[in-house]
């Protein structure tokens, strides 16, 4: 085994998800597929079942996950050890606050993995060199490299009645409890869309809207991303059919820094990657793209 599986294995063990794991990585799927079954056979035992949604550790991956994971870290220590670069380019990076915690670990260590950069995170409204944010909130000069689509859903409970429910309408909703989201970038288009609307609270981040759902103090409305991770909520499918691209927006008229550069051609490669259907097939990178004028841009 050498130290690339072992990562593979490590973003396949978050993830929960073959084609997941291949995104954080910035390879293609067959890649992360074909360091699983190296580390299987070279073990001698299944490291994950694969289902429907996705894939599930077995007792020998949680088991190796602590051994992997200490080696991974040692590596990379080792290989900072004796670097000293005699420049470090500073990047500033706006995150939005309505990111998910996988994603943005997947997002950040490319960045701060590299000794020549100096990273600083700050809001997504404040100046930076990029933004990571959702395409509603793209300003008029800036270019955007899309990074992933997902749905909203709701967040419940898992004792809830509502829980009995396939999927949500907007009336199943009303005059219950619902847990609002301070910086929800979709707030304007759930108040126009909710009647009767019952807030029961208003959450600083999204870990806290999620303890509060598994609290039972209400129900969220929040990007899939947000939920799926945590274990305590159960989720459902809404009627109301809105969604986010996910992207990495940066002005047009400011030159990229090197370290930059670097960072968006990855996500272009890893973008084409996952638009490639079955076999790998060459196509042309996706070009980022730019907002149309006159358009408003939406949350915060």
């Amino acid at each position: 085994m050498d130290i690339r599986e072992l990562r593979y294995f490590a973003a396949v063990y978050r993830e929960r998800n073959l084609t997941a794991a291949a995104r954080a990585c910035f390879v293609s799927q067959p890649s992360i597929s074909t360091a699983i079954t190296n580390l299987e056979a070279e073990l001698g035992t299944t490291l994950f079942i694969r289902h429907k949604k996705g894939v599930a550790p077995t007792a020998s991956a949680e088991q190796f996950h602590a051994l992997a994971r200490r080696i991974i870290d040692e590596a990379d220590a080792a290989r900072s050890l004796f670097r000293k670069p005699s420049t470090r380019t500073n990047v500033t990076l706006g995150l939005m606050r309505t990111l998910d915690v996988p994603r943005t670990i997947a997002l950040l260590k490319p960045l701060t993995a590299r000794s020549d950069i100096a990273l600083r995170l700050v809001g997504s409204d404040e100046r930076a060199d990029a933004r990571i944010i959702a395409k509603t909130m793209l300003r008029d000069d800036e270019h955007f490299v899309p990074l992933w689509s997902e749905r909203y859903v709701a967040a419940l409970p898992p004792s809830h009645p509502l829980t009995l429910k396939e999927k949500l309408r907007a009336a199943d909703l009303a005059e219950v409890p619902l847990i609002d989201r301070c910086h929800c970038e979709q707030s304007a288009f759930f108040g126009r869309s909710a009647q009767r609307r019952q807030t029961a609270a208003i959450a600083q981040s999204e870990d806290w809207a999620m303890a509060l759902v598994a609290a039972g103090v209400g129900i969220a409305i929040v990007p899939e991303g947000v939920a799926k991770g945590n274990p305590d909520v159960a989720i459902r499918e809404i009627e109301v059919k809105v969604g986010r691209e996910v992207g990495l927006a940066y002005r047009a008229s400011v030159p990229l820094a090197d370290a930059l550069k670097d960072f968006v051609a990855k996500l272009q490669r890893q973008r084409k990657v996952d638009r490639t259907p079955g076999r790998r097939v060459a196509r042309k990178a996706p070009s980022p793209s730019r907002r149309p004028r006159g358009r408003k841009a939406a949350g915060s």
